[in-house]
């Protein structure tokens, strides 16, 4: 994990409530995806959680095995404050790098983009370890230039593709149709599978 983004960093990020990524409610390409969902029992891992409306509206649809991750206490705090509907054993305090598990779907929303872009690879390999074979990392990243010395770090399609190619078969990465309003035109929808 590069130091400059550590916990302390993120914590300090909660605590003066300089929250900008989150929109409040449920990424409408996520909910889209989700609402098509229909293996309930499906393992499913959302990093850099947050407060989870995704998460949230997971278990609201009975998808009981959902797990949500994140970095700083302030921000699994601040979930277990906003909604009690998801257990505490589904929500970890810690490294996503340092994660152990196996699961059959991963959510990506905001986190690729808060990550020092020199682990986006080590984003790409580690979900990969964590996916089961045919598994599937599907969420927005942000096709933006956005910043270059502090999240969110933006870039482009094709410097992302380059991260996953190898690891994982491409089944969508296109501009997403159902951005809300300040991000439209900003976001690619991904659905890579993990081949073996």
């Amino acid at each position: 994990m590069d130091k400059k983004f550590d916990t302390d960093y993120w914590q300090t990020r909660w605590d003066e409530n300089r929250t900008g990524w989150d929109i409040g409610h449920v990424s409408t390409p996520l909910k889209a995806y989700i609402d098509g969902l229909t293996d309930t029992s499906a393992a499913i891992l959302i990093p850099g959680c947050g407060n989870a409306y995704e998460g949230e509206y997971l278990f609201r649809r009975g998808f009981l095995n959902t797990f949500l991750i994140d970095l700083a206490p302030g921000a699994v705090r601040a979930l277990k404050e906003r909604t009690d509907i998801i257990p505490d054993d589904r929500i970890i305090l810690g490294d996503f790098f340092e994660h152990r598990g196996s699961y059959d779907l991963i959510l990506e929303q905001t986190f690729f983009c808060a990550l020092d872009p020199d682990l986006r690879r080590a984003y790409a390999e580690k979900m990969h370890d964590l996916l089961e074979p045919g598994g599937r990392l599907v969420g927005v990243l942000f096709e933006d230039e956005l910043y270059k010395d502090h999240p969110p770090f933006g870039g482009d399609r094709e410097e992302y593709r380059s991260y996953f190619e190898d690891l994982f078969k491409i089944e969508v990465f296109e501009r997403c149709r159902n951005s809300i309003a300040p991000r439209e035109g900003r976001e690619l929808f991904i659905s890579l599978r993990k081949g073996r």
